[in-house]
């Protein structure tokens, strides 16, 4: 069974974000996902206070933030298999709500050093952005550049956005990429083998470690050494 978490990160719970991801979560549960949809602004989530820079493994899952309902929404999306982000475009960027819940997923992510595996690592994500004006393929980058930082999985058509005024659901491409992010989120978290898909924080010991390093060196100084002339000559024209 799939576990999707829908998460609306605008203060508009009947806006243009919430409009796309629920055609988003209707193909979702075209196969038979169960799906969650939250309004993040209907939670308190207080800036992450940067546990990790007093000490590697200080900064883990439950975040030691417990005065708000931070931990409440962590927890939903370690107990999920696949995530949409929808929000709002603030100034080429995602809503503060949803980058105040970015940096509380830290906690996540970091227990790579504490346990040996990421919270988010295998769980599949897609990404909705909406604004009036320019900025949407910004700020879907740097979710996507996040998200997969942290373990995720972002699978083919994963995005969808409209850049308007006026009503998103009168956006034929809008709605149908909507409709496929959701579709394709829901399946690739269906289909995939999270035992394959892992970070293996000893794979370069598997390699050869300092031997593999030392190897990669020799070579590329011998390549150096050959091909270092013959671009000298051809920038310097002689």
């Amino acid at each position: 069974m799939v576990k999707l978490l829908a998460i609306n990160a605008s203060p508009r719970k009947y806006g243009n974000c919430y409009k796309l991801l629920r055609v988003a979560v209707e193909a979702a549960k075209l196969i038979g996902a169960s799906v969650e949809l939250i309004h993040l602004y209907d939670y308190t989530i207080k800036p992450c206070i940067g546990c990790v820079s007093d000490g590697q493994t200080s900064c883990r899952f439950p975040c030691v933030i417990d005065s708000d309902d931070g931990n409440l929404i962590l927890d939903k999306l370690v107990s999920s298999n696949a995530v949409i982000f929808a929000t709002p475009i603030y100034w080429y960027g995602p809503s503060g709500q949803l980058k105040n819940l970015i940096d509380r997923m830290t906690s996540l992510e970091n227990m790579i050093f504490v346990s040996g595996r990421s919270l988010m690592e295998g769980k599949v994500v897609g990404f909705i952005a909406v604004g009036a004006d320019s900025g949407n393929i910004s700020t879907i980058s740097y979710l996507m550049a996040v998200m997969n930082s942290m373990g995720a999985i972002i699978p083919p058509w994963a995005l969808a956005y409209y850049i308007a005024q006026g009503d998103a659901l009168e956006s034929t491409e809008s709605v149908l990429d909507a409709a496929n992010l959701g579709f394709l989120v829901a399946k690739t978290a269906q289909l995939h083998n999270l035992d394959e898909l892992r970070y293996n924080p000893k794979l370069l010991e598997t390699l050869g470690g300092k031997d593999l390093i030392e190897k990669i060196t020799r070579e590329t100084q011998e390549i150096y050494s050959l091909e270092a002339p013959k671009r000298m000559k051809q920038i310097l024209k002689e």
